[in-house]
């Protein structure tokens, strides 16, 4: 668990912004709406952020605890092998050194018998919707076992449509729905281990495919019959969440197949506000990259902005500082906590020069007014913009995908390059 007592890293790229949007109530409007633009995404994908309310929903045995220890690689959610086991729908924070993710396990739609916890209410939907009253969810998991996408599942989607019913109702949104097939793993042939597909028969893999891809189709076709659901449905992904323990809580078997792609489902599902945390803690590079190379665009705008201003804010706020802030939140999205002063040591090391008071601003300028004579801040936007995005891509590399120093380094040069 991460310690509350520890610095927030952002609380440097929050100065910064803050700044800058405070300077810039003082500017001219029209002229700066572009900027005021860019700097909200900014504020949008780093310093709104919060954890990630996650509903998931289904029938009893359809695997829902599963695929919550699935995707933490622990277990999280007690399973119920013979009876019903979750008694009641409850949201619980899973909260890690990364971060901290809302989930609500719910109880079984259709259940046949009464869960094993004590003071539960008397039946499934009931429960669910106290709890989706007190918080409503940015993404509802509805999961289904593969063997039951075609079994009696005009009670689920009932479940399902009141769960968003009872959400809008309260909350005034309706949340995205995303399916997810369970078991996939016993569907025929059941000797092939979808995990270890490269060592299975060509022909049974492609057979057992061919038989995840149906079910798919089938859960999403029942889905978009559904006039309540047809706009919220995001995605069905067929998954296998297998997962045990032993007494001592370590994993004794591991068969879990495409968890980072529902990852990928999920992320982008939900709100621009939860992506940051939820990038971490689900740890799926292409996710980080993703949102790193996001930034990375959105800060390289807003400095290329400032470098043609004639205004006084610019001077105030460096080009620097936004991209020493821009190496803090892309090392903070790979699960590393800088400081200001490790984020300008990482610069250094690349060769920017951040002793310069007012970064790549002025330098331009000052060149272009010997080679370019006139067009100083056109040319100075074009090098602001390639050099933020230069170090972006060096902290990328570095951050995200543990490249060396000077790995880093070249990645620094060959976007310059290609810029």
């Amino acid at each position: 668990m991460s310690d509350p007592s520890e610095p927030n890293p952002l609380r440097y790229f929050a100065e910064v912004v803050k700044q800058l949007e405070e300077m810039l109530q003082y500017a001219p409007g029209d002229a700066l709406k572009p900027l005021r633009e860019r700097l909200g995404s900014l504020r949008g994908m780093i310093l709104e952020h919060r954890p990630p309310a996650v509903a998931v929903v289904g029938r009893r045995g359809a695997g829902k605890s599963s695929l919550l220890n699935a995707f933490f690689g622990a277990r999280v959610a007690e399973l119920g092998h013979v009876k019903a086991r979750t008694g009641r729908g409850r949201w619980f924070d899973y909260e890690g050194a990364r971060g901290t993710l809302s989930i609500l396990d719910t109880r079984g739609f259709q259940e046949g018998s009464a869960p094993e916890e004590p003071d539960v209410v008397d039946s499934a939907i009931p429960s669910v919707l106290v709890e989706l009253r007190r918080k409503g969810p940015d993404l509802v998991l509805f999961v289904v076992k593969a063997s039951e996408v075609d079994a009696a599942q005009e009670g689920d989607l009932d479940g399902l449509e009141r769960v968003l019913q009872e959400v809008e109702r309260h909350h005034k949104v309706k949340p995205p729905v995303v399916g997810v097939v369970t078991h996939c793993d016993l569907l025929e042939p059941k000797n092939v281990a979808l995990h270890r597909g490269e060592g299975a028969d060509p022909e049974e893999l492609e057979e057992k495919l061919a038989h995840v891809a149906e079910a798919e189709r089938t859960l999403l076709k029942k889905l978009q019959e559904r006039g309540e659901l047809r706009g919220s449905v995001k995605a069905v992904l067929g998954i296998s969440s297998y997962l045990s323990f032993r007494g001592d809580g370590t994993v004794r078997s591991d068969e879990r197949w495409r968890i980072d792609e529902l990852c990928d489902q999920m992320f982008h599902a939900l709100p621009e506000a939860g992506r940051g945390i939820f990038a971490r803690v689900a740890r799926v590079q292409r996710l980080q990259e993703e949102l790193a190379q996001n930034l990375t665009r959105a800060t390289a705008a807003v400095c290329a902005a400032l470098a043609v201003l004639s205004i006084p804010v610019a001077d105030v706020v460096t080009i620097t500082s936004l991209q020493v802030a821009m190496v803090i939140a892309i090392a903070w999205l790979a699960g590393r906590n800088l400081d200001t002063k490790a984020a300008a040591e990482f610069l250094g090391g690349l060769g920017v020069n951040v002793g310069a008071a007012l970064g790549l601003r002025e330098v331009a300028r000052a060149l272009t007014k010997f080679v370019f004579p006139g067009a100083g801040a056109a040319v100075s936007g074009v090098v602001a913009f390639a050099g933020t995005m230069a170090i972006g891509a060096a902290a990328r590399a570095y951050y995200l995908r543990g490249a060396t120093m000077e790995e880093a380094k070249q990645a620094y040069r060959d976007e310059k390059g290609s810029g």
